[in-house]
């Protein structure tokens, strides 16, 4: 018997989705491709864009494939089996071991096809696997929750093994003046660094700043984008703490005159590592080190997590699959950026492909893209490895930062002659990127011919799901807001509370961005010398939202507060 066209075409339970009417097969093939180039699972592709619920798949699935069917938010996530399935093979295959029974593993999967993961699983464990058919979301949610769970071994550090956690530094060269090493390696300073460090990724802070003044010392981490006082130590062990940090990050303790640079790498599990870029300068009162907590995990959250609209996710995946050309990324410091690259990194990462990165200094590192940390004593800058780049035969290169007129040349070089470019400025939207480039020295005709997307982006913090209330705003206050009149009425405003589970009302950031590709008619006023205002309101015409707009939908969401994007929009 001959297949049909159709049967050919949609297979599995894509083919389930079809037959049962959920999905058209065109509508159905296009979900697919749109999947396979984000490197998502086609189930977490369709719900997160919800293109069908995940309970309306579970079920019929259930049915279609005769698996029995089981809600994830009725299990009490403590009794789940850890330790029998490695995090990898949890994230790789998108499935949670449930229980054990004899030598049966019950493994939660949303996808029923998913044979590759029982057969994995089955082979590392040496157990039998059986499915258990569950709800996508629901899924997703208790792996991270399963994951964070295992991995808090690290709550017990915090109170029993804080003089052991094994920490190296990150650096080359070795500490100038290790015979100091007794003088701050007492036991009660090496408990209290570690456990600041330790207090700083439980609470997910991104940085840790130490500041000796007159006649205190504080401790301050920098948590969802905002800085609090977490501890004022007593002063007269101020340098001794901050040796002891420099002896961390192989720095030169001896010397507190010029500011210096390290890394400490903590390894918090077999699995879980976290790195430290440390800075010292010194002040008035003694040296401040700032740590930037950096971890790996931050770059592979997946495209759906970071915050873009439909629209902008398909722009921007659009724009990175194309085979050359320049993409662009601007915002202050701290606003995500190097997140949103490495994002469009990991989805480019395969093995038919050769990236390479310019960075200064590389923040996180990834298998399988040759990264380059800059070093200009050394005289190795942006514009020295870009040439070296292009001599080793690349698809994609990523700098980290134009900077000059002499890395932004060879850019664009390197986009018109068949590499795909990413990179970073440091302007306030997305048109006046272009009026940045030109100021540099860029000739109009070379941008309109290398630059095909541009994107701006913020991050504003989450409104916490426990104790978001909602808020009555006057009518005047929303319009000068710049919401629409027709617009009142339809959505609800959230404001901020605070409670056990959050800081001040809100948990986590999402991204806001404006993502603009440089259209036809964007070119032609490029090439007429159109100001950055004359630029904007090209791209408005154009359907793009900016960052304003972008943080109203974000309200309208109820992901946050109207006061959280009045700060982080405002001009």
């Amino acid at each position: 018997m001959v297949a049909s066209s159709s049967d050919m075409q949609c297979s599995g339970l894509l083919k389930c989705i079809v037959q049962e009417g959920l999905l058209t097969e065109a509508d159905a093939q296009t979900h697919r491709a749109e999947a396979k180039k984000s490197k998502t699972p086609l189930i977490s592709y369709l719900v997160n864009n919800k293109h069908i619920s995940a309970k309306v798949i579970a079920t019929h699935a259930a049915t279609e494939f005769g698996l029995p069917f089981f809600d994830l938010s009725a299990v009490d996530k403590s009794i789940l089996p850890s330790g029998l399935v490695s995090e990898k093979l949890i994230r790789k295959h998108h499935a949670l071991p449930l229980f054990k029974r004899g030598n049966r593993l019950f493994i939660a999967l949303s996808d029923p096809t998913n044979f590759q993961a029982l057969d994995d699983i089955k082979f590392h464990t040496r157990l039998n696997t059986e499915t258990i058919l569950v709800e996508e979301d629901k899924l997703a949610a208790a792996i991270d929750s399963f994951l964070e769970a295992a991995d808090t071994s690290m709550t017990d550090l915090l109170d029993s093994d804080l003089d052991n956690i094994q920490l190296t530094g990150g650096d080359d060269e070795q500490s100038k003046d290790d015979t100091a090493n007794s003088d701050i390696d007492d036991a009660p300073i090496v408990r209290f660094v570690n456990k600041i460090l330790l207090d700083a990724i439980k609470k997910g802070a991104s940085d840790i700043h130490l500041e000796p003044y007159e006649k205190t010392f504080r401790i301050r981490f920098r948590s969802d984008g905002m800085l609090s006082e977490i501890a004022s130590p007593p002063l007269n062990i101020a340098n001794r703490i901050i040796s002891r940090i420099k002896v961390m990050s192989k720095m030169d303790i001896a010397e507190r005159r010029v500011p210096q640079d390290g890394r400490i790498k903590m390894t918090l599990s077999r699995n879980k590592s976290i790195d430290f870029r440390v800075n010292t300068c010194p002040t008035l009162f003694g040296e401040k080190v700032v740590l930037r907590i950096l971890d790996p995990t931050s770059a592979q959250l997946g495209i759906e997590k970071l915050g873009f609209e439909p629209v902008q996710q398909k722009l921007f995946l659009d724009a990175i699959q194309k085979p050359y050309g320049m993409i662009l990324v601007t915002g202050p410091t701290g606003s995500g950026k190097t997140v949103s690259l490495y994002t469009g990194l990991n989805i480019l990462n395969t093995v038919e492909r050769n990236i390479s990165t310019a960075e200064d200094p590389v923040e996180i590192t990834v298998e399988g893209i040759n990264q380059v940390n800059m070093n200009v004593k050394a005289g190795l800058t942006f514009a020295s490895a870009l040439r070296a780049f292009l001599r080793q035969d690349p698809d994609i290169i990523m700098v980290g930062e134009i900077r000059d007129l002499e890395t932004a040349e060879i850019a664009v070089k390197a986009a018109q002659t068949g590499h795909m470019v990413l990179s970073t400025l440091h302007t306030n939207d997305a048109p006046q990127t272009l009026n940045r480039l030109l100021q540099m020295g860029i000739p109009a005709f070379n941008i309109v011919s290398s630059v095909l997307l541009i994107m701006a982006q913020r991050l504003a913090r989450r409104l916490c799901e426990h104790c978001k209330i909602d808020s009555e705003y006057p009518e005047k206050i929303l319009l000068e807001a710049g919401f629409q009149k027709e617009e009142l009425g339809t959505f609800t405003v959230f404001k901020p509370v605070g409670c056990e589970h959050c800081n001040d009302g809100y948990k986590g950031r999402v991204g806001i961005y404006q993502v603009m590709p440089i259209t036809e008619a964007m070119r032609a006023r490029i090439l007429e010398g159109c100001n950055a205002m004359q630029l904007g309101e090209q791209a408005k015409a154009d359907g793009v939202n900016d960052l304003r707009r972008s943080g109203l939908i974000k309200i309208k969401q109820g992901i946050t507060s109207l006061e959280e994007i009045d700060r982080v929009t405002r001009e």
